[in-house]
């Protein structure tokens, strides 16, 4: 029996479960750790600026690919603490992450030591399992159930916290008959399948909602071909966008207070049925629940069996992985064609798309500030359907999920349930980082670009290209506009002159110095007509230099962008007018008016 470190032996793991790709900052109570995973080779070690930068990084390197498990790593004390936004994030979006901390020596730990905390406990609740090791010899079998708890049922994070003492100790310990464990996932029966599809069949105009969990458990060509198969219009959530492609003649478009379209929301209230899978019913998604489930029936299919029920009672649930229940639903549809048993759908799937093709909303505007609805028209322009969008939260998440176009599963990244600040320039890098050849584009407000800049940084050391498109209004934008139900504008201005770059007027921090000054590319826009060429000098330098590349883009200092303001999806408040003429919303899909039979 081969005899090594207990922190060697969780090296090992690491890379016999599939690890390539590690993201942390190191640590007296981690060196060990770290001294083993630098003599062991074989895992890519990406050194954060900040702690919680790196858990983001992990969460984005997870959601690039399906498979990936991104790795964070920490010393004691503060470097955990720091990494529990990321844990939280983590869990809330169901994407597993692997966080492993340092700790004091188990003889100390409770006396006050230096950065000793207990982590574990303090995790706990935003975690699957989160775990002090205090015998060396449980470190491989803690490692080997934490894969295993990420990957099973709902996918979500662990956090593995271990004293300098635990890392040191050598035990008995051989990599080579090493073997995951089996991965636990409930799938649902033939027998629940049909009962779902005569509920369903009962219906005159259904829809499929489809969650981020049909991206989780990389069932989209499935859901695709269900979809085709049954003639149903596909709503994806926010954290599903991409499960079928926006220029697919079934989809329907989102729905929601916010981040929503208006012939989504038109069309779903006008449905009789839903078919919810691997979705969570967010709040920012149904808003009040007597307006979203009233005059319609529910089947809700989720691989966590407490999700059915937790928002609201539907006609019949399915606890299953998204994956194995499509199958079923293909093959059971599928039959049900073949004998000429399953409804026409045709109109109703039209009479989605005449909506789509004429309630659409503005985007193109000549205005000097920017409005930052034409930066998305020539977004849509610049970058192509092979692009993966990265965002997080503010009003410019918002526009960008209402405006722009995502084709294909993992191409929109968001964080959906936390939505910190700053998540976006570290998660990008994540992205990036598990995809090299991938063309990443971030979005971000000034405020999230702000919390987390210093990770730009990690992309120039590292060279991990991207673009980061910056609309700088200045502002605290989402607050502000929240405000308006108090009837105040308080503590959401970011203005200030720079003695340093006067001709910004009030827009205050500069962007692009701070960026050249880590050692990124940057490019200011304030005329709309130079928006694209913008993008395409970006997208070059970033190929040339391999660093992020930022583009800011100089706002009007106050834009309402369309959303809810009483909680309801059928009254979402249009700020701006909206498109009646096809030169309005130039990229829209399809174009204004369009309709397809």
């Amino acid at each position: 029996m081969a005899r090594m470190t207990a922190a060697r032996a969780a090296v090992e793991i690491l890379k016999r479960e599939g690890v390539t790709d590690a993201f942390g900052v190191p640590g007296a109570a981690i060196n060990p750790f770290y001294a083993a995973l630098k003599s062991a080779g074989g895992i890519t070690h990406t050194l954060a600026r900040h702690v919680e930068g790196a858990s983001h990084m992990a969460e984005g390197y997870t959601r690039a690919n399906a498979g990936n498990i991104g790795v964070c790593v920490g010393t004691s004390g503060p470097a955990g603490t720091d990494m529990i936004t990321g844990l939280y994030s983590a869990i809330g979006d169901s994407v597993p992450i692997l966080c492993i901390t340092g700790q004091a020596p188990t003889a100390v730990i409770h006396k006050e030591d230096f950065q000793a905390v207990d982590i574990a406990s303090i995790a706990r609740p935003v975690t699957k399992m989160a775990v002090t090791v205090l015998e060396a010899a449980q470190v491989p079998g803690v490692f080997q159930q934490a894969f295993h708890l990420m990957r099973s049922g709902r996918p979500g994070p662990v956090l593995i916290d271990l004293p300098v003492d635990v890392q040191l100790a050598e035990i008995e310990f051989d990599p080579e008959t090493y073997e995951p464990l089996p991965v636990y996932k409930p799938a649902a029966t033939r027998a629940q399948i049909e009962k779902a599809l005569a509920l369903l069949n009962e219906s005159a105009r259904p829809l499929i909602v489809a969650g981020g969990g049909v991206i989780t458990a990389d069932a989209c060509e499935l859901l695709v071909e269900f979809a085709e198969l049954t003639g149903i219009p596909v709503v994806p959530t926010l954290m599903g966008w991409g499960v079928i492609p926006d220029d697919h003649e079934l989809n329907a478009g989102m729905v929601g207070l916010q981040t929503s379209h208006r012939y989504g929301n038109a069309t779903f209230l006008e449905s009789d049925f839903v078919l919810g899978i691997g979705n969570r019913w967010a709040n920012r998604h149904t808003g009040r629940l007597d307006v979203y489930t009233v005059g319609r029936r529910f089947v809700h299919v989720d691989i966590e069996p407490t999700q059915l029920g937790r928002i609201f009672a539907p006609d019949y649930g399915i606890a299953s992985d998204a994956k194995a229940a499509l199958t079923l639903f293909v093959e059971a549809a599928g039959e049900l064609k073949a004998a000429g048993r399953l409804p026409d759908r045709s109109d109703w799937a039209a009479a989605a798309q005449e909506r789509r093709a004429g309630l659409q909303r503005r985007t193109h505007f000549d205005d000097i500030p920017i409005k930052p609805q034409r930066v998305y028209e020539e977004m849509n322009r610049a970058f192509g359907p092979e692009t993966r969008y990265v965002s997080t939260i503010g009003l410019s998440q918002i526009a960008g999920a209402q405006m722009l176009h995502v084709f294909r599963p993992r191409h929109w990244i968001n964080c959906g349930q936390a939505g910190p600040l700053g998540w976006t320039v570290p998660a990008a890098l994540g992205v990036a980082q598990a995809d090299p050849e991938a063309s990443v584009v971030a979005l971000s407000g000034d405020y999230d670009f702000q919390f987390m800049i210093e990770e730009l940084a990690v992309g120039a050391q590292h060279k991990i290209p991207y673009v980061h498109v910056l609309v700088n209004n200045s502002y605290l934008g989402l607050i502000r506009q929240a405000q308006r139900a108090f009837d105040i504008d308080f503590e959401v201005r970011l203005e200030f002159e720079n003695i340093n770059s006067p001709e910004l007027g009030v827009y205050g921090v500069d962007h692009v110095k701070v960026a050249e000054g880590l050692g990124c590319k940057a490019i200011r826009v304030t005329d709309p007509n130079e928006l694209g060429a913008a993008f395409e000098l970006a997208k070059k330098l970033a190929a040339e230099h391999r660093v992020p590349v930022v583009v800011e883009a100089i706002l009007e200092r106050v834009t309402d962008i369309s959303m809810s303001v009483t909680n309801d999806i059928g009254d979402v408040v249009e700020f701006e007018e909206t498109a009646t003429e096809p030169w309005h919303a130039p990229t829209s899909i399809p174009p204004l008016g369009a309709a397809r039979r």
